[in-house]
């Protein structure tokens, strides 16, 4: 039986298992999610009654009736906030990476956050809108205004720093337990921006559409999630690779024939020369033969012979005598020739 008669059948073709099925139920949520926010982008650029609700709230100043609650939620808008959720979120992914020896939880990761700023970013920075702290004119939507508020990045990165864990649970209980989770986390962290006055009611609903559709998209990334991950186990194995080469001791190489290295060592001035038995001819014969083959000698030098008359750099080497006359005191005479001649002649 062939393995693809057991996937799947789709209009009479086999379901191609890298890319991700559109369920029913997915697909719901991707019209609906797409619906709210062209819905919510029409409704601000036109003046609509959402912008009417929004000066409304505003206007209505919450923080203002309930100021026993404005320390707790100081500190919990810290949940949306993108370099702490960041790093709280990476720190338990690597664990799980550590533990599962894969690194897809943090290519997920890294991959939503970068589709978040990219698409939050760019529609940020493209309608310009002004927050309620900076308001022109009651009843304006304030748009174009060099502001950067429109969508929520609070709420947006809430939804997806914690719909990320619901994505990567390995179980079905799991992924619900996270959901209800990151759920609570977003629509605190929304209301909250709200309730400060930073943000505008429309801004936080349009931030909750935006990550919804960010983790929406994820399924269809997966392919490409999948091929940076075997590129960056390519190049750690290259890197542990360079690394052992580097560090693993070089042998030592064998001298070749013909290099300086091959060249046989010639004796030294202070070294005496090996003797040599001379066979037969004249030429060296046996161990020795091999050797001076092998390895030649410096010449012999000339020893110089000293005689007993030779003179030394003090004078004469003979011991001075108590009877014998210095040759420039000794008188001159006839007899003084026949004197050294009998005495070099005795």
């Amino acid at each position: 039986m062939r393995t693809d008669d057991k996937l799947p059948q789709v209009k009479g073709r086999p379901t191609d298992p890298a890319r991700p099925r559109m369920t029913r139920t997915r697909r719901w949520l991707l019209g609906s999610t797409v619906a709210v926010y062209a819905a919510t982008v029409i409704g601000v650029l036109t003046t609509s009654w959402l912008v009417r609700l929004d000066w409304q709230v505003m206007l209505f100043r919450p923080y203002k009736h309930w100021p026993e609650i404005h320390t707790f939620l100081d500190y919990f808008v810290v949940m949306g906030q993108r370099g702490p959720t960041a790093v709280a979120v990476t720190a338990w992914i690597g664990w799980c990476c550590y533990q599962q020896r894969t690194l897809r939880p943090l290519i997920v990761l890294g991959t939503s956050l970068l589709l978040l700023n990219i698409t939050v970013g760019s529609v940020k920075l493209g309608l310009g809108r002004l927050g309620p702290h900076y308001a022109t004119s009651v009843g304006s939507n304030e748009m174009w205004g060099n502001g950067d508020i429109f969508p929520s990045g609070h709420t947006a990165n809430a939804v997806v720093t914690w719909g990320v864990l619901a994505y990567l649970a390995t179980t079905p209980h799991a992924r619900r337990i996270a959901s209800v989770i990151a759920a609570i986390f977003a629509f605190g962290v929304g209301m909250t921006t709200v309730y400060l006055g930073t943000h505008w009611v429309s801004d936080v609903v349009l931030g909750w559409a935006a990550g919804v559709l960010v983790l929406l998209a994820l399924p269809w990334l997966e392919p490409a999630m999948a091929r940076a991950e075997v590129l960056l186990r390519a190049m750690y194995r290259k890197v542990l690779e360079y690394r052992d080469r580097a560090s693993a001791p070089r042998p030592l190489s064998r001298p070749v024939a013909g290099s300086a290295l091959a060249t046989p060592r010639t004796a030294h001035d202070d070294e005496l020369p090996a003797r040599e038995t001379v066979g037969v001819g004249g030429r060296p014969s046996g161990v020795a033969a091999h050797m001076s083959e092998a390895r030649p000698h410096h010449p012999l030098r000339p020893h110089p012979i000293r005689t007993e008359r030779a003179g030394a750099p003090g004078g004469s080497r003979r011991p001075p005598h108590a009877d014998r006359v210095p040759r420039a005191t000794a008188p001159l005479g006839p007899t003084a020739g026949r004197g050294r001649a009998a005495s070099t002649g005795g």
